[in-house]
């Protein structure tokens, strides 16, 4: 597929004319990764803004005592690093692909040159405003729902409303999702298998019949 076809698909470029996503292409380039490898490190100087096309990555921290805490999953069309163009030299993250993936990768220069223009601009503030709004509410949801509240409503807003799920992320992973560690994911999976409202095997998860309908 054609790199203007790509960025046509995702939420940032998609607004912008063929011709501005003709340039756009030009200035940068197609990266594609394996399952589990890091993009880039926290504390990694980096001149480069990836946007993901295809796949999916984790962007987290690492704590004192060496635990990952994941900061946001990453879905096709999102931008990621772009703390680089204008505040920091150095990622303050981790970005890492749960599964094989695809960027479309700018550097710093190239960047600058793109938001010379006024509808790129635009679009631009437009995501940096969106995940503004989405930290203020990840600090809400944390303080807000107790650990199975935020499991079920992870669930929920992730795959939808399903008895059967397909779950990728290892349960480490889950755990740092929904805001707690995996020892308290596991006391929680298996309080709610002894309650008959689950059965998680391998990475598939199953719901009780008619679970989300009694679900508040």
């Amino acid at each position: 597929m054609e790199i203007e076809a790509l960025l046509a698909g995702t939420e940032l470029f998609s607004g912008l004319s063929a011709e501005h996503r003709s340039e756009i292409s030009r200035e940068g380039k197609i990266v594609s990764v394996e399952k589990n490898s890091t993009v880039f490190r926290e504390g990694d100087k980096g001149d480069r803004v990836y946007l993901l096309l295809d796949g999916s990555v984790k962007l987290y921290r690492v704590t004192e005592e060496g635990r990952d805490i994941i900061v946001r999953i990453l879905s096709g069309g999102e931008l990621f690093g772009e703390i680089i163009l204008y505040l920091d030299e150095a990622y303050p993250v981790s970005a890492s692909a749960l599964e094989d993936s695809q960027f479309f990768s700018l550097t710093r220069n190239s960047f600058h040159e793109l938001m010379e223009n006024h509808e790129f601009r635009n679009d631009f503030i437009a995501v940096l405003m969106k995940k503004q709004m989405f930290l203020s509410g990840r600090i809400h949801y944390l303080s807000a729902y107790d650990v199975e509240d935020r499991f079920f409503r992870y669930l929920k807003e992730n795959y939808g409303e399903k008895e059967t799920y397909r779950i990728s992320l290892s349960k480490k992973d889950l755990a740092s999702a929904i805001g707690t560690i995996p020892e308290t994911l596991s006391r929680l999976l298996a309080r709610l298998k002894r309650r008959g409202l689950l059965h998680w095997e391998k990475k598939e998860l199953i719901l009780k019949d008619g679970f989300w309908n009694d679900y508040d």
